[in-house]
């Protein structure tokens, strides 16, 4: 004789109060990202997903969670995306669908991803390593879509490399050389200033822009710092990393401020109700704390404020 097991999830509370993400995290999923003309890109993906609770209701279906998450990210692994935002959106819609009880579903996303590049002097093979960053929110309204990724770099403190400049400035004139000398001297040869590893995020939230490149949200990054940096280099681009980096020194607010100039630049095509998140961290070299600067603003707003107009 078979019984019915309780639905225990569906069942009142002790306390009665709504949650607005109940979910599970760290699933690991491989995901196909399709290329023209290319073998695809196996990514080894790690997905956090989340819908809200209402007050009266216990507990979520955990095991329908993964069942949904399951299905479409296993789907996705077979036919290839060509956006890794879409595999997100897809599985928030879903997750929406088979739950009568909520309103909200998210699906974030990250994964590592792999490229080859040559370093800047040598011409060397090697690879560049980036975090990608994907999420989608589904609400009866439509889905938003997020993009983006987080990279490594290089920075110069201004401050402390004004302080070098001044003190061989100071020399240079102990020495009699004429200030036309020092001044053309200090322009070629950048001073001495404490560097620091840099990480550069940037993504764009949008109901799913088709014109957002991925390629293009890491570039922006990794210019927005002081330098690139390269998981290999010779000699020749050592030097050409400190000399360019040098030669562009930033506080971790100048780099912020570089990927919304960046961002606005690249991804002019987008509607005012775009959301840009835009973060700089600082691994200091001189501090045993680090460097943090970060926004979250509309295209609209940001677009205002670097034309000067906003209010």
């Amino acid at each position: 004789m078979s019984h019915q097991l309780p639905d225990v999830q569906a069942s009142q509370p002790d306390v009665s109060v709504g949650l607005s993400q109940v979910g599970v995290t760290g699933v690991e999923k491989l995901v196909k990202l399709a290329r023209e003309d290319k073998r695809p890109i196996v990514l080894m993906a790690e997905f956090d997903v989340f819908v809200d609770l209402p007050g009266g209701r216990k507990g979520i279906d955990m095991s329908r969670n993964m069942e949904v998450i399951d299905e479409i990210l296993e789907e996705a692994t077979e036919s290839e995306a060509y956006r890794v935002e879409d595999v997100c959106g897809d599985a928030a819609e879903r997750l929406l669908s088979k739950h009568d009880y909520t309103s909200t579903a998210e699906v974030e996303m990250t994964a590592d991803l792999v490229t080859k590049e040559q370093t800047p002097a040598s011409g060397k093979q090697t690879q560049n390593t980036a975090t990608i960053i994907a999420s989608a929110t589904a609400t009866d309204e439509g889905t938003h879509e997020e993009i983006g990724a987080e990279v490594t770099g290089m920075t110069v403190c201004p401050c402390s490399q004004g302080m070098s400049e001044s003190r061989a400035r100071e020399k240079l004139q102990d020495l009699d050389v004429e200030r036309e000398v020092i001044d053309e001297f200090l322009d070629e040869v950048p001073q001495p200033g404490h560097s620091q590893r840099g990480h550069a995020t940037l993504t764009i939230t949008s109901d799913g822009d088709p014109d957002v490149d991925l390629g293009d949200i890491i570039d922006i990054a990794r210019d927005a710092m002081s330098a690139r940096i390269y998981n290999m280099a010779k000699r020749p681009d050592e030097d050409h990393m400190t000399f360019a980096a040098h030669s562009d020194a930033k506080f971790v607010e100048d780099c912020v401020r570089a990927l919304a100039e960046g961002a606005v630049e690249k991804f002019d095509h987008l509607s005012d109700d775009a959301v840009v998140y835009i973060r700089q961290s600082n691994d200091e070299s001189i501090h045993q704390h680090n460097a943090h600067a970060e926004r979250e603003v509309t295209m609209g707003q940001l677009r205002a404020e670097l034309d000067g107009t906003a209010v």
